[in-house]
């Protein structure tokens, strides 16, 4: 039996609701929609006069568990562009199905939203990465999707999209090679990578053999979110622009003392989201 989005929380007709309250509730009409990760929603600071929604207000929303995570929309404008910004995000280890995690992406669909971008912070596997670097997103790889869970999973809703999304052209290339020259001009050539996100379950960090095995099938870096709002969002049509902070070095070598933990991943943020989000707006002032 397939079961309908209606069954997993993130029906056409439950993203309407949850649209047409935030219509309401912001005169905002946001053509860009930007999803912080752990650490990284300092970015909303920079959006002019803002509207603050917060998850435990808006109908349908799941709720932020994670400590760095806000828990709140931020509707405003940033360089000259109508936004909104996702001050924490959904992730599978907090318990909720793919699909619910997903909701905000479609909600932002049918309020307008042409263009996503996504942050988050990751564990380097690549050997030339460093903690501090960021790594612009060119492709990924989806675990959960390969096993099953995919969040677009049961029947198809054909006002969204296909049944069938490509997903070979994920990453917009024009706004990957925009981040590479604004990343020249600002002086970040140095920490500013690109690579193949990998995305897990979590919540526990990888084990050393799971991070070779990762690193081989070609993984630059891995975290716990990103590529299924990714998924919904092109599915939908738009088109996403993501950005990994590398915040910790994953273990590759079992003589090493090294333990990946959540609060290395916050300090990280910290150090580098000054230049994350110089590099977010300057793409975004230049965007179409």
């Amino acid at each position: 039996m397939m079961l309908s989005s209606a069954a997993h929380g993130n029906s056409y007709e439950e993203c309407k609701v949850t649209s047409d309250w935030l219509q309401a509730h912001t005169d905002v009409r946001p053509v860009l929609a930007i999803v912080c990760g752990s650490g990284l929603g300092g970015l909303a600071k920079k959006i002019k006069d803002p509207v603050i929604l917060k998850y435990q207000d808006i109908p349908n929303f799941p709720q932020s568990t994670v400590h760095g995570h806000a828990g709140q929309l931020v509707f405003g404008t940033l360089q000259g562009k109508q936004c909104v910004c996702m001050q924490g995000r959904f992730h599978l280890y907090e318990g909720y199905p793919v699909q619910k995690i997903t909701l905000p992406i479609r909600v932002f669909k049918l309020m307008g939203v042409q263009t996503v971008i996504l942050t988050n912070a990751a564990g380097g596997l690549n050997p030339g990465y460093r903690v501090g670097d960021v790594m612009v997103i060119r492709d990924h790889i989806n675990m959960p999707g390969m096993a099953g869970n995919n969040p677009l999973a049961g029947l198809n809703d054909e006002r969204f999209g296909v049944r069938f999304p490509c997903m070979s052209d994920a990453y917009d290339r024009k706004l990957r090679q925009m981040a590479h020259e604004v990343g020249e001009e600002l002086g970040f050539g140095d920490f500013l990578k690109e690579g193949v996100y990998c995305v897990l379950g979590g919540p526990s960090f990888e084990t050393i053999a799971e991070c070779r095995m990762l690193h081989s099938m070609g993984a630059d870096a891995v975290g716990m979110s990103t590529a299924h709002e990714v998924i919904v969002a092109r599915h939908c049509g738009m088109r996403c622009f993501a950005l990994s902070l590398i915040s910790n070095q994953s273990v590759m070598d079992y003589t090493s003392e090294a333990r990946a933990n959540h609060e290395e991943v916050l300090e990280t943020g910290k150090g580098r989201a000054a230049q994350m989000e110089q590099l977010v707006s300057t793409i975004v002032a230049r965007m179409e």
